[in-house]
């Protein structure tokens, strides 16, 4: 990898095309103005793209004025020493990793190595604290600035681990947080987990790295290694005196113990985070509050809790522009229509929620939503649909290295069930196969019901196809009293229009629910308008 270090040690150690390069670059160099050259060894520092302003934070000094970076970039730009791009409307730079690697010699044999590294961690520590308040609340644009910058943070960040600077570090991988929660899960909490190895932060600083482990370990579905830094971080909170920081930490440790199966726990900690964020006019506490309160009625089965909670939590998070928390909201809006059988609703939440998902580039949230649509697609006789968007869903779970979240695992179970009913197990697989293979742009595209990049169509229902139809899958009166209960008719009606009993109409509702894994009059009714349009006629 090091393509020169086999090159400062004598010419006879290196092949000759190595030789010939090195000769080749260092002639480059060599005829560059003393500007140039002191502006190209320092670029070595970032390992990603770069900007002008980064530049001039970082590599101008009194022998690179900060006045003359952009005609010296470009100069370097028209010798073909660096490269220049456009990412995003952002007009950025990177060096070739061979001029990068040379450019380093340079910058050790000029003695500004650990000058020019100290600027660039200072640069990016600074940017991190002065963007994080404020990027939840404009999480598109700061994103955006994360994904052009990251390998410049990640290069900071391995910079503080080799200095054991414990305080930077955990500084500025906790104001990236954002950036984990969305993008990378997983990594997040390898970079903490390294950076508090290596001693403590400030007291702050301390309490958001706890947290935000705690907050990562949730969105993985890991409780176990949720609640000890969230009772680290309660801990923190309470030391540092600042009941905004309490509150937030009380509401995610009260998913993590609904998560671990103690609901005792979970309600007490909820209760204490009430009491907390109730006396308090703050955004963050009020909306951490809500989540954890839309969990647990998840986790007990109060549905009404869930409504009530997630309703305010999309008005709050409309109101503040904050899209993370309405995405999340939305996310749980969805669950109670579905769980109530009202599948239309469920759709309409779940796709809003998808869009934002697709906007932030959020991977927990659209393994969620697109589980959710496709336990919307089975319940609306899609089951090929379904089948597909369940599978790309667990190829991007897998891929964020989260685990099934608890609340998900039986609407996903009754949708398999309903799905594999309907297309029989071994085209069920198939599917469920063809959508693991989908990337997540065309697994997206695939549940918003938009035209895949190459062309093709998005699965039509399987009723469409000529497979099983509610004539195949339900006896002849099963049939009759489906096309009924999708009219609307309560059971009493039924009996009388097909002149069977009640109790008759009862056992053949149960029956279908049991042959269709639904749980309620309305997915019937959405699954018979999907078999067969107006639902008339012997063909359902």
């Amino acid at each position: 990898n090091d393509r020169f270090g086999l090159l400062t040690g004598g010419g006879r150690a290196a092949l000759p095309r190595h030789q010939t390069l090195r000769t080749t670059i260092d002639w480059s160099y060599e005829l560059l103005a003393g500007a140039e050259r002191a502006l190209l060894r320092r670029l070595c520092v970032f390992s990603g793209r770069f900007t002008l302003e980064d530049v001039e934070a970082v590599c101008t000094a009194d022998d690179v004025p900060v006045a003359n970076a952009l005609d010296l970039l470009s100069s370097l730009v028209d010798k073909s020493l660096v490269m220049k791009e456009d990412v995003a409307g952002v007009a950025c730079h990177r060096l070739h990793e061979t001029m990068r690697e040379y450019s380093a010699l340079k910058l050790r044999e000029a003695g500004e190595e650990v000058v020019v590294g100290e600027r660039c961690t200072d640069y990016y520590w600074s940017r991190c604290q002065q963007a994080t308040a404020e990027a939840r609340y404009r999480l598109p644009d700061w994103l955006e600035w994360m994904d052009l910058e990251i390998d410049n943070i990640r290069a900071v960040l391995r910079h503080c681990l080799t200095r054991r600077d414990a305080r930077r570090g955990l500084d500025l991988v906790t104001s990236a947080g954002w950036y984990w929660i969305t993008r990378a899960t997983t990594e997040g909490v390898r970079w903490l987990d390294e950076l508090q190895a290596c001693g403590p932060g400030n007291p702050e600083g301390q309490f958001w790295a706890y947290y935000l482990r705690g907050f990562l370990a949730v969105l993985k579905a890991d409780p176990t290694g949720a609640r000890p830094p969230l009772q680290r971080a309660l801990a923190t909170a309470r030391e540092l005196g600042q009941p905004t920081l309490l509150a937030q930490a009380l509401s995610m440790a009260s998913i993590a113990e609904n998560m671990a199966g103690d609901p005792g726990s979970a309600r007490r900690l909820l209760d204490d985070s009430a009491v907390v964020a109730d006396h308090l006019d703050d955004f963050p506490a009020r909306i951490s509050l809500l989540q954890a309160r839309a969990l647990d009625g998840f986790f007990q089965g109060d549905i009404e809790t869930v409504k009530s909670a997630a309703a305010e939590g999309v008005r709050l998070g409309r109101e503040v522009g904050d899209l993370y928390s309405l995405e999340m909201m939305l996310l749980n809006a969805g669950g109670t229509a579905l769980i109530t059988g009202d599948l239309e609703q469920a759709k309409s939440f779940y796709t809003e929620a998808l869009r934002i998902a697709q906007r932030i580039d959020d991977r927990v949230a659209e393994y969620a939503l697109l589980d959710g649509l496709g336990c919307v697609a089975a319940g609306s006789g899609q089951a090929r649909l379904a089948a597909q968007l369940i599978g790309a869903a667990e190829t991007i779970r897998i891929q964020a290295g989260a685990s099934l979240i608890p609340i998900l695992a039986p609407l996903i179970e009754q949708a398999e069930a309903s799905a594999g009913a309907a297309l029989g197990q071994s085209k069920f697989d198939s599917e469920m196969d063809a959508g693991k293979r989908l990337g997540r742009d065309e697994a997206i595209r695939l549940a918003l019901g938009e035209p895949s990049r190459n062309g093709s169509s998005v699965p039509r229902p399987v009723v469409e196809e000529g497979r099983e139809t509610a004539g195949t899958l339900l006896g002849k009166r099963e049939a009759a009293v489906g096309r009924l209960v999708a009219e609307g008719l309560s059971n009493k009606r039924i009996g009388a229009r097909l002149f069977i009993s009640e109790r008759t109409v009862d056992s053949h509702v149960r029956n279908i629910l049991n042959k269709l894994g639904f749980n309620s009059r309305a997915q019937i009714a959405g699954w018979i308008a999907s078999s067969h349009g107006d639902g008339r006629g012997e063909k359902i």
